[in-house]
């Protein structure tokens, strides 16, 4: 029902508007007059609170404020101007805000529902409470009546035997007088009419108990039902207001996160504003230093290319063909990826091909005809030897592709003109065509023959037919990718063959024959297995032929996958062929030569030679698992502050030491050499007087004399010499003074990295020593956390433990108040049942007394 009217002209007071003077309303006018008839005088001015809960579940002041709202809410949504963040925010939450009033107003009619209902429970479970005591007393009353009634019918036959014995004795006694006999019927008249009274009575009380019994329990049914009944109303109803409830508090806590996220947002976006502007203002005064730089610029490269530059050799395509590209090595990667797997599938596909050709070779020798037996027609032996020769056409597909991915490195540049190795797989393609085409009559005319035998039935001719059509469409579309395949080869045999605009379209032409290839070996999958499944059926199938045929069906399906994986390959792969086999030189329009590639690998060898000449090999560093080890102690050591500051401190007191040990011993190398000098001096002193003296004559006497006193010389100086410090003993010869300087340093040095040495195997020490402590503190506090963690489980499961121990306690108390309810019930039932005993007990007493008093009547 639709209405021209709109939703933001609706008020309280036009809510019913004049239908009748709306021409695209679907409701007749006359309703809607008598609709404001009853709206304005009666539901506006008449009706109270009570009603509109009734019949609106509203109160009229809530649908006054939820009409002013819509209309709010729809006045804004009308507007045309375009509303910001803000305003959207806004609306959605008025929306929720009117939800949410018309939800409280429901869940408050709802709630009084709901307390009404549990008051109407509660006041019939009082009902039935007070019905239980009435039932209990007159369960009691009951009880004390069959108990008096036993005592009568015991009280009864008593009498009875008394009257037996009594008249037995009259009989007896009839010569007695006949003031006797005239006692005894009055006496058995006034036991009669007390009887009758008695039993009376007593079918009264039983008519009255079995009446008040049957209302019981017929109130009582009619109670447990209406009860029942009032609990699943309360039930449902509780459900229900539970539900909206959390249904309420949801879209408030959505509502109120909603706002916040709107709240920060706009903040954001504000922010955001702020500094778009800061930075378009930024930007356009970088932008007006770039175009003024740019342009000084470009007027100094003018006035550089106008006068030096003779020519610019991009913008003619012809000079641009000869410069060298490039060389894209992962695009070669890429390629040879893309080779690899298609290698894989093709030699998949071979297997499958070889596998099918077989077994349909071992089909034709055993049906119709079974070769062993019988002599197959000549037809059958002609496919046959065709067939044996499908392992010279089909292999070589495997052998083309393989040269065609070992052509492709990363060294060489594969495009359409420099990829001649796909020549070859080309000429292969052809001839396995050819095969088809030349086993493709012999193909038909199988079928044809197993369908003009006698086994043959109608569905399984059918099936033939269905396989003589898919083969001639899997022939066709061998042809059609040969066709495009030899049309790929032309720009590495003749390139003015094919355009470069052409290489898309021929791609994407292969991919649609694969995609026809993967369809047609799928009907071809499903044909042949319907005709397998007939065969087997046939009375004549032997297991050889069930066999092959299995075999055969087995290879199709791995055709099917192979071809579908191929086709699927392809086409992922389309894009990615149609831009990497048409790259040529930066700023050109023509495609690459084979002259231009390998003058690009010549080109590249040399600048790899160049750049190998150029680097130096690198100096030894650090091996990794040492320096991982260094690192890990370097680690190790930074987490202890204070034992590292503790380190630093003695190995600062160790250099002191060492320094001033250092100057000690510099000080008496210095104190060594004086002694040194001033004994040289010595000796060449007395040398040089001996030497003085001039004796011609004992020339040669003084010669030996010098060369005895220099082997004395050299002798000593050989000689070594022991020299104790603090540091240890130092033995030392006397050689010359090069000799005993290095001898010292060397030993001293020697000595010092023995030190350092020791001291560094004990700081390593010491650091895996605090590394392990440090291992050991980490595990106990993980102890600890864990420790803490059990502590708080244990804590809240005796939290549990106390709570239903209390529980149990309550349900104890409960218990205990409940028996001792029952106890004190049975007690007054027993104090009741004496006091009814007790009376009995004296009514038969005072009997036995008025029997005992007519018996001595009777006697005197």
């Amino acid at each position: 029902m639709t209405c021209c009217v709109p939703w933001e002209e609706t008020t309280p007071d036009y809510f019913w508007h004049s239908w009748s003077n709306c021409t695209q309303c679907t409701v007749s006018s006359g309703l809607w007059k008598q609709a404001l008839e009853w709206w304005d005088p009666i539901v506006k001015q008449v009706w109270g609170d009570e009603q509109w809960l009734q019949n609106f579940w509203m109160r009229k002041a809530t649908f006054l404020e939820l009409c002013s709202l819509q209309r709010c809410s729809q006045g804004h949504q009308n507007e045309r101007w375009p509303l910001g963040r803000e305003a959207h925010g806004n609306q959605r939450v008025e929306a929720g805000n009117f939800r949410l009033l018309l939800l409280r107003a429901q869940n408050q009619v709802l709630k009084k529902g709901v307390v009404d209902e549990q008051a109407n429970s509660a006041s019939l479970k009082e009902q039935l409470k007070m019905k239980d005591q009435s039932l209990r007393k007159l369960q009691q009353e009951m009880d004390s009546l069959t108990f008096r009634n036993q005592q009568l019918a015991k009280r009864v036959e008593l009498l009875q035997d008394e009257l037996a014995l009594s008249e037995v004795k009259g009989k007896k006694n009839k010569k007695s007088g006949e003031s006797s006999s005239q006692l005894s019927q009055e006496q058995k008249s006034v036991f009669d009419e007390d009887l009758q009274k008695k039993i009376e009575e007593n079918e009264r009380l039983h008519i009255q108990f079995f009446e008040a019994d049957e209302q019981h329990k017929r109130l009582e049914a009619e109670l447990k039902n209406r009860l029942e009944i009032l609990e699943t109303d309360a039930a449902q109803h509780q459900a229900v207001v539970d539900g909206l409830t959390r249904k309420y508090i949801d879209t408030i806590e959505k509502l109120q996160n909603d706002k916040t996220k709107l709240e920060i947002k706009s903040q954001t976006l504000e922010r955001e504003a702020k500094e778009c502007r800061f930075r378009a203002e930024e930007c356009q005064q970088q932008l007006k230093n770039l175009h003024a730089d740019l342009g000084m610029r470009l007027d100094d490269s003018l006035c550089i290319i106008n006068e030096k530059v003779p020519f610019n050799d991009t913008r003619s395509s012809q000079y641009n063909a000869l410069n060298i590209p490039l060389h894209n090595r992962r695009c070669q990667l890429k390629l040879r990826d893309i080779a690899g797997q298609a290698l894989a599938f093709i030699q998949d596909l071979v297997a499958a091909l070889l596998n099918f050709h077989t077994y349909m070779e071992q089909r034709v020798q055993i049906f119709p005809i079974d070769s062993a037996t019988d002599t197959i027609s000549p037809l059958n032996q002609k496919f046959s030897q065709y067939l044996h020769e499908n392992a010279s056409y089909v292999r070589p597909l495997e052998e083309g592709m393989l040269h065609l991915f070992e052509s492709i490195t990363e060294d060489t540049v594969t495009v359409l003109e420099t990829t001649v190795k796909l020549k070859v797989f080309s000429e292969h393609l052809t001839s396995y065509t050819c095969f088809l085409r030349k086993i493709l009559p012999y193909q038909l005319k199988s079928l044809e023959e197993e369908c003009e035998s006698s086994l043959c039935t109608a569905a399984l001719r059918a099936r033939n037919l269905e396989l003589h059509n898919d083969m001639k469409k899997i022939t066709a579309v061998f042809e059609k990718l040969h066709v495009y395949i030899s049309l790929i080869v032309l720009p590495s045999v003749k390139p003015e063959g094919l355009l470069r605009t052409n290489y898309s379209s021929v791609f994407t032409h292969i991919a649609a024959g694969l995609h026809g290839f993967h369809n047609v070996m799928k009907e071809i999958s499903k044909h042949y297995s319907q005709k397998a499944a007939l065969e087997y059926e046939l009375p004549t199938a032997t297991q050889k032929l069930i066999t092959t045929n299995d075999c055969i069906l087995s290879s199709v399906v791995a055709l099917t996958s192979g071809a579908g994986k191929i086709a699927s390959f392809f086409s992922n792969n389309l894009d990615h062929f149609t831009a990497s086999l048409s790259y040529g030189p930066k700023g050109g329009t023509e495609f690459m030569s084979p002259l231009s590639a390998e003058c690009m690998l010549q080109y590249k060898k040399k600048a790899v030679a160049y750049m190998k000449s150029l680097k130096k090999p690198c100096s030894d560093s650090v091996p990794y698992e040492e320096a991982l080890a260094n690192r890990r102690v370097l680690l190790s050591s930074t987490e202890s502050r204070e034992g590292l500051a503790q380190q630093v401190q003695q190995s600062l007191e160790k250099i002191a030491k060492l320094e001033q040990e250092k100057e000690h011993w510099m000080l008496e190398a210095q104190l060594a050499k004086i002694k040194l000098e001033k004994e040289n001096q010595k000796l060449k002193s007395s040398l040089s007087g001996q030497l003085i003296e001039p004796m011609p004559e004992n020339s040669v006497l003084l010669n030996a004399a010098e060369q005895e006193k220099e082997e004395a010389i050299k002798k000593t100086s050989r000689e070594p010499v022991k020299r104790m410090s603090l540091i240890g003993m130092l033995t030392m010869t006397t050689d010359n003074k090069e000799a005993l300087d290095k001898s010292r340093e060397d030993l001293i040095k020697n000595h010092y990295m023995a030190r350092i040495v020791e001291l560094t195997s004990l700081l390593q020490l010491a650091d895996s020593k605090s590394v392990h402590f440090h291992a050991e503190c980490r595990a106990l506090a993980k102890r600890l956390s864990l420790a803490e963690k059990s502590k708080e489980s244990l804590v809240e499961e005796m939290k549990l433990a106390s709570q239903s121990i209390s529980r149990l306690q309550d349900e104890l108390t409960t218990t205990k108040r409940s028996y001792e309810d029952q106890l004190s019930m049975m007690s007054d039932h027993l104090c009741s049942m004496n006091e009814t005993l007790s009376k009995q007990r004296e009514e038969i007493d005072t009997l036995k007394m008025s029997k005992g008093n007519s018996r001595k009547n009777k006697s005197r």
